[in-house]
């Protein structure tokens, strides 16, 4: 791909003038690599993925250095909107067709161990983040409303899962008022929390647990072999095994991945703060996703701003007027915000797969790689890393029953994938507004 996705949409080493890097408790910033280190274990970014691996392999007693290139939660973990999602970003049934029943219940019990695992990081480290439980899935017509309801009945019956609450047209505006929704679920074993905040609390555990994290220490190529050695423009790192976890920004650093994980970007507005009015958004605290294809999600921050994520884009670069591309999709969904000031408007870079499930891979005997978690990240991502943490140390049942989701290549390899994805999103995005 010719355009470097670090710095094709930020300033080098800094956050985004987001409503999470306005509000998170800041971080001192780490040193970047100096000189020649050698570890354990070297992990390529530090995101949820690579900040999770480097707090679980430090607290195991290995040596772990983490390279970051700009920040720690620069990427997708500190602009993401927040949401702590059960399941996996694929649907059971879906699972169950494509991996058989025993699989894709493995499957169920790994995405529950992520949300318990996000919970007591939480906990264990008094990251203060705002987790709140609570997410709605909301339905555009009584037939998917009745589809959203089977499939809560099917989680209950098969998994025992029963966290959710049906909701008709009447109870979920008595929690979203949108006359945009006919209808939908309410999740309360899920979650949603201050992404940013959350980063940064991982980031911090990782330090103390021993691990070293290097900031503005873009990783320039890496030499495979039994001893690994990474190269920045600062140093090198000589280590044992490597852990890729670059997301939407591995860039060229491996084929393999980028052949089958796929960048997009993703916009999120703030508005001002809606006092009283936050009520006519949102009657409770909780986050909601809808079921269009270029999904709206959203929730109240804790000063009781509207964060409302939407909008399409094609194109790896950002939209000149965020703003003015979110605040489409918002005004269809709750008309009164045209009035609305915002204060905030970013986006972000993701990565997804054909499949929506996050690709788990051995890329080599000591090379690990888990990216492509198609919006599901909070919980996967931190949970890969975890899964990662104990596939070095010998445990690798939870890595590889995810390694074993087919995870089919892009077609046309990285230069199609641009208009390949115009033309799937268009395709999308005109069902969704024809309703079909």
């Amino acid at each position: 791909m010719g355009m470097n996705l670090l710095y094709s949409n930020d300033r080098k080493g800094e956050y985004p003038d987001s409503w999470y890097a306005a509000t998170a408790t800041p971080i001192e910033r780490f040193a970047a690599l100096s000189g020649d280190a050698t570890a354990d274990v070297c992990i390529v970014g530090g995101g949820y993925t690579g900040l999770s691996a480097a707090l679980h392999l430090a607290e195991a007693g290995l040596r772990v250095v983490l390279l970051e290139a700009h920040r720690a939660g620069f990427g997708a973990s500190g602009r993401n909107g927040g949401q702590l999602g059960s399941g996996q970003r694929m649907d059971q049934d879906g699972l169950e067709t494509l991996m058989g029943v025993s699989d894709a219940r493995k499957l169920w019990q790994l995405s529950e161990d992520a949300k318990n695992l996000v919970k007591s990081l939480i906990s264990r480290h008094a990251i203060d983040c705002h987790l709140k439980p609570g997410i709605a899935h909301a339905c555009f017509s009584e037939s998917e409303a009745a589809h959203e309801h089977a499939y809560a009945e099917h989680l209950q019956r098969r998994y025992g899962y029963d966290q959710i609450q049906l909701l008709d047209e009447a109870r979920m505006h008595a929690i979203c008022p949108s006359p945009a929704y006919k209808g939908g679920s309410l999740d309360m074993g899920a979650a949603h929390l201050h992404p940013l905040n959350y980063a940064l609390g991982l980031a911090r555990a990782a330090t103390a647990a021993g691990a070293t994290i290097c900031e503005q220490s873009e990783v320039l190529d890496i030499e495979d072999g039994p001893q690994i050695r990474v190269r920045t423009a600062g140093g090198t790192v000589t280590a044992q095994h490597l852990v890729l976890a670059c997301n939407g920004y591995l860039g060229g650093l491996n084929q393999q991945v980028a052949a089958r994980v796929m960048p997009i970007n993703n916009f999120i507005v703030a508005t001002e703060p809606l006092g009283d009015d936050a009520a006519r958004v949102l009657a409770r605290d909780v986050a909601v996703a809808d079921t269009k294809f270029v999904v709206n999600y959203f929730r109240l921050s804790h000063d009781k701003r509207l964060l409302f994520g939407g909008g399409e884009s094609y194109g790896y670069r950002f939209p000149a007027d965020i703003e003015a591309t979110v605040r489409k999709p918002m005004q269809k969904i709750f008309p009164h915000t045209k009035d609305v000031k915002v204060d905030y408007a970013w986006g972000g870079t993701l990565a997804i797969t054909m499949k929506r499930m996050p690709y788990l891979a051995r890329l080599a005997p000591n090379v690990l790689t888990a990216s492509g978690y198609s919006g599901h990240g909070v919980g996967s991502a931190t949970h890969a890393g975890w899964l990662m943490a104990q596939a070095i140390q010998g445990q690798a049942e939870g890595f590889d029953t995810l390694s074993r989701v087919p995870a089919p290549r892009f077609p046309g390899g990285p230069r199609m994938r641009s208009p390949l994805l115009m033309l799937a999103m268009t395709w999308f995005a005109l069902r969704d507004r024809l309703g079909i």
